[in-house]
């Protein structure tokens, strides 16, 4: 493993911080071009995965209103069979005891027949509302998976363009870390973490820090230009460095 050479002096690690500090913008720019498309994605997959959760459970529910109907309908059949079974049977009959036990048998049946009809009645009720709701969900998860396959090209379309650069990006950033002190890469991610746009280590520019616009003195200004000593700047705690080290391409961040 070859052993990254120490920085010893502060221009050394003020270069070395730039350096990371523009890599790792190019990294946020590349985010940024991506945009809010990976967490549309996430959000789109989550909803078609709660929605199939969803129709499965409708589906279920509609299938046993089905078989509960079908149920239903083998009782009215059964107890028709059997009121024709009596009705021929009262034809044989010999005396009134077994007239009119017969007579409430098929009375009984009719009972039967008409509740079963009525349970039958508010089942398809039933169904008919659960079937619609079925066919709204999935109609919503159809428009919704449409949607997805759309966002999931055009990300891929994003990350084939920049997964390449990213990746060497993230090369280039790591060798940078290896060369930066430890106690100073922690500050250097802290100030990270602190900004929206990412911006640790800044120019100054216009007599004014590049992160914040904060004024810096003449005095400071020569300081941070002699390179001899790490400086933050006084108004937003960012690592101020000269512009003579190049530019830190981060237009496409806010603030």
């Amino acid at each position: 493993m070859t052993k990254v050479k120490e920085l010893t002096t502060a221009e050394e690690k003020l270069r070395a911080l730039f350096e990371l500090q523009r890599n790792d913008s190019k990294i946020d720019e590349i985010r940024t071009l991506r945009g809010e498309l990976p967490i549309e994605v996430k959000e789109l997959e989550d909803a078609v995965m709660g929605l199939g959760v969803r129709i499965d459970k409708l589906k279920e529910e509609v299938d046993k209103v089905t078989s509960f109907i079908s149920g239903k309908n083998t009782s009215i059949k059964e107890s028709k069979a059997l009121i024709a079974k009596y009705k021929e049977q009262l034809n044989l009959v010999k005396n009134d005891r077994e007239h009119t036990a017969l007579n409430k048998e098929i009375e009984m049946q009719n009972l039967e027949v008409d509740l079963a009809k009525k349970k039958i009645g508010d089942a398809q009720k039933e169904e008919k509302s659960k079937q619609a709701y079925l066919d709204e969900s999935q109609g919503k998860q159809d428009k919704i998976k449409a949607d997805l396959e759309q966002k999931k090209k055009e990300l891929d379309v994003i990350i084939e363009e920049t997964e390449k650069e990213e990746a060497e990006l993230h090369k280039l950033s790591e060798v940078a870390r290896e060369k930066i002190e430890r106690r100073l890469l922690a500050g250097y991610d802290r100030i990270r973490k602190t900004y929206r746009n990412g911006l640790a280590v800044v120019t100054f520019e216009r007599d004014s820090c590049g992160g914040c616009f904060g004024k810096i003195p003449p005095q400071r200004q020569l300081e941070i230009k002699q390179r001899k000593k790490i400086i933050l700047c006084e108004h937003c705690g960012r690592i101020l460095v000269d512009p003579t080290f190049g530019d830190i391409n981060s237009k496409a961040l806010e603030a």
